[in-house]
């Protein structure tokens, strides 16, 4: 009898599992639309670093980067800098988009959107800056 309600537990966790995995979609999943922006992403990323290395771009909660210092940009790159900022951001939020419409969940957008944003901050280099969770800014 103990081995059935075991058993019958066992099943039971397993189909809450499932159904939970199933709830929070593939953040995995790849698409010919998501492969190209994770391409354009890679590509930007050489000029970016520099920008999150020295402070005047940040991580931000919400998915996207930021830039955090303008003064740390000399003025003469600053135009350059914010045209580097808004192509990532307009990147980032097409792969939160794709990735909700491959799940067939468009109405995920957002709540992949926040997951990703703590990923980047999670996955970010020491010393690099992110949005802690009420917006404000901190060292890595």
């Amino acid at each position: 009898m103990n081995a059935i309600k075991i058993t019958l537990s066992l099943c039971l966790l397993l189909a809450v599992g499932l159904s939970q995995a199933q709830a929070q979609g593939n953040l995995e999943v790849n698409t010919p639309a998501i492969a190209q922006l994770q391409n354009s992403m890679q590509s930007r990323y050489l000029q970016l670093a520099p920008l999150l290395g020295s402070g005047a771009v940040g991580l931000a909660r919400d998915g996207t980067v930021q830039l955090r210092d303008p003064n740390a940009v000399p003025l003469a790159q600053r135009q350059a800098a914010n045209s580097l900022v808004a192509a990532e951001n307009a990147d980032r939020s097409a792969l939160y988009r794709e990735i909700a419409r491959a799940n067939g969940k468009p109405e995920w957008e957002g709540e992949i959107r926040a997951t990703f944003g703590q990923r980047w901050i999670d996955k970010a280099q020491s010393g690099w800056w992110v949005q802690d969770a009420r917006g404000n800014w901190m060292r890595k």
